[in-house]
């Protein structure tokens, strides 16, 4: 899954009018079909899946005016009040309910806007033209518009078809940046905007901010030239960074990357408590589920899964996990004979799926659409019907039903929100990641992947301090000396490993139990962290 002046007439809110009262349209949309859509149909289904997405009153909807909901925005010509028309968004006359949640966002995201006034007189990034695939909501924003003002241009894009918030791109849109992106894009759609981004006449990116590789991957395949010019790529996501991994140890990687995701503060604050909060959130907006005495299957137990454990059983659960690693499965959870982790494959199969009793719930909190093996559902005997915005029943030819939620992708930011206080700890190290690539003296960094050092990471928890009125000891002299420590850091050598609550060490008939319970498979097939909550 591991998340820095312009000036004040630049970037303040859109002059409120007087207000009109817009009607929010509530839709059932069901619908049924018995095989994969063909690629026009794609583009039908996706305008229907946006308008349905869209059409909520949760903070993770994107206020939609209805009358225009059925046209493709690649089809509509749309002008910003400053008569620009680079960009490709829902709406452009959404900016001002946009404005208002970024606005909103920028009040727990204290760190990031002390970063952005910290350095947008020296203007770190002067001269940097960043093109970002990320998922883009009022955090991101935040984020986007910090890069500005610290003197970059930005063009964005989504890295999720389903994660966008209409009304935060329009007002990204507004203000100059070009954003490619709209809630329910087709797979079509999706590679069209990281096309649009990157091919610009007279505009050619130097840096790379990505979540998943899929920008990347594009750059790579499509635009191999354009690495002749980049200084380096930040990547946030599990996904991603095994992507660029890949590239190193096949001496295909031409330029430095930075892997924000293992960052200390990415890892303990945005993939556990993020994940601990969302994962609730989006199933119960969803499902309306409750969750006392359901049985629970974890697939991977890392920080994501850690975090999803921590807040199912909390909520009276029976909690099963699986993990391939047999460090990584020690925290007081029953381990079933499951393969598959975070950013895997086929994690949950088919032959799985059909084995599911009526009514589970089946989701995913991995970054792509590969854990669940939803292609093979795309089959004449199962029929699919919409039942509500990201929520299908998959009904077998006997009546069970499956219910698969955000068809497969990433649950929290495709069906509800995540904390921003989280996403300002991701976003200001991915901030200060771009600033040390772009501003690297030739040499420091070769053609590989980079940690983030570890005085950043403190930095960035540091910067986040005063939010809760907390207060570093400082140590003094001879306590420095004694240690071997700078007394302004780091403190903690880079093989040190921050541990926290959810590991759990097991007693000795823990693990009698869980070495039984590893020798069987229990086929209470149920949740999926990539979550699968089954009904009692």
């Amino acid at each position: 899954m591991g998340e820095l002046s312009v000036s004040s007439a630049a970037f303040s809110a859109v002059p409120i009018h007087k207000p009109v009262k817009k009607q929010i349209q509530f839709v059932e949309d069901k619908q049924e079909f018995s095989r994969f859509p063909t690629k026009a149909g794609r583009r039908s289904l996706s305008r229907s899946i946006s308008q349905s997405s869209t059409d909520s009153y949760s903070s993770a909807a994107s206020y939609t005016d209805s009358s225009d909901d059925e046209t493709s925005p690649r089809d509509k010509t749309q002008l910003n009040s400053k008569g620009t028309s680079d960009f490709c968004v829902k709406n452009i006359k959404q900016a001002e309910f946009g404005r208002r949640e970024i606005e909103i966002a920028e009040q727990d995201m204290s760190a990031l806007i002390s970063l952005r006034k910290r350095a947008q007189g020296e203007k770190p990034l002067a001269g940097a033209k960043i093109v970002g695939c990320t998922h883009i909501t009022a955090q991101t924003a935040v984020l986007i518009e910090t890069l500005v003002a610290l003197g970059a241009q930005c063009r964005w894009t989504a890295c999720n078809i389903y994660s966008t918030q209409n009304e935060v791109a329009a007002a990204l849109s507004e203000i100059g940046v070009a954003v490619f992106a709209w809630k329910g894009e087709s797979e079509d759609d999706f590679w069209w905007c990281i096309d649009k981004c990157v091919n610009m006449e007279g505009w050619q990116p130097n840096m790379i901010l990505d979540d998943g590789g899929d920008l990347t991957h594009w750059v790579y395949k499509k635009y191999p030239n354009v690495f002749k010019k980049i200084r380096g790529i930040v990547e946030e996501s599990v996904t991603g960074v095994h992507r660029l991994y890949q590239l190193s140890k096949a001496g295909k990687l031409c330029v430095p990357a930075m892997n924000v995701n293992d960052s200390v503060t990415k890892q303990k604050f945005d993939n556990l408590y993020c994940c601990r909060e969302s994962i609730l959130d989006g199933l119960k907006r969803t499902t309306d589920v409750m969750f006392g005495g359901k049985q629970v299957v974890v697939c991977g137990y890392g920080e994501v899964g850690k975090g999803c454990t921590a807040a199912l059983k909390a909520m009276g659960s029976i909690v099963y996990v699986t993990e391939i690693d047999p460090i990584s499965l020690y925290g007081g959870f029953r381990l079933v004979f499951f393969s598959g982790l975070l950013g895997n494959k086929n994690v949950v199969t088919r032959d799985q799926l059909d084995r599911m009793k009526n009514g589970s719930i089946v989701c995913n909190m991995g970054h792509s659409n590969t854990e669940i093996d939803v292609a093979s559902l795309r089959t004449p005997e199962l029929t699919w019907e919409r039942v509500r915005s990201q929520v299908d029943h998959v009904i077998w030819p006997d009546g069970k039903r499956v219910i698969l939620l955000a068809e497969g992708r990433l649950l929290n930011l495709s069906c509800s929100t995540v904390p921003t206080f989280v996403l300002s700890i991701t976003a200001t190290t991915q901030a200060l990641a771009l600033i040390e690539l772009y501003n690297a003296p030739e040499g420091r960094y070769k053609q590989d992947v980079y940690l983030l050092p570890k005085k950043m990471d403190e930095y960035v928890a540091s910067l986040h301090l005063p939010t809760f009125d907390a207060h570093l000891t400082e140590l003094s002299d001879e306590q420095a000396k004694y240690l071997g420590l700078n007394k302004n850091g780091p403190f903690k050598p880079n093989y040190y490993r921050y541990n926290h609550p959810s590991k759990i060490p097991l007693n000795d008939t823990q693990m009698s139990d869980l070495c039984m319970i590893y020798l069987q498979w229990i086929p209470t097939a149920t949740t999926y962290m990539f979550s699968l909550v089954q009904s009692s």
